[in-house]
């Protein structure tokens, strides 16, 4: 496998071409990588009272409806958004789920998830202690994508 590298300064935008015999699993895998690694650099605006901070998606926890906010957490803050739960979903990396009509949370950061009687299970995340509940609705989706990924 050969890699290269063209410094171009008359570029809008960064692009990244594979060129193979075949999409097999290996190239699939290299693509994942990438995509992973330009996604999880990704930032988003987010509020806290009169400031605007610009945070990488991956510090995210989860994201959820207040009211009419909607409000990311992260392992020590909570930010407000300035959009709806519908149109995060369209917006965020694929590392995001909906596990609730008010939750959407980063499934790479679960740390545990344990099954209850009165919600299907509680997500809880490393170094906090918030956590989240999943409706029974999106319980089976949301462990066979952690299958998937682990």
């Amino acid at each position: 496998m050969k890699i290269r590298i063209e410094i171009d300064s008359g570029i809008a935008e960064e692009e990244i071409i594979i060129r193979s015999r075949v999409l097999d699993e290996r190239v699939r895998s290299i693509q994942e990588v990438i995509q992973e690694a330009a996604e999880r650099n990704k930032k988003m605006v987010f509020y806290k009272g009169e400031t605007t901070y610009y945070l990488p998606l991956a510090e995210i926890l989860f994201f959820e409806t207040d009211g009419n906010a909607i409000h990311a957490h992260t392992a020590k803050d909570v930010y407000q958004i300035r959009y709806r739960l519908y149109e995060l979903e369209e917006l965020l990396p694929g590392f995001f789920m909906r596990v609730s009509k008010s939750t959407i949370l980063n499934t790479k950061m679960i740390y545990a998830m344990t099954r209850s009687v009165s919600a299907s299970c509680v997500v809880q995340f490393q170094n906090t202690h918030k956590q989240v509940y999943v409706s029974r609705y999106y319980y089976k989706p949301l462990k066979n994508r952690l299958e998937e990924t682990r």
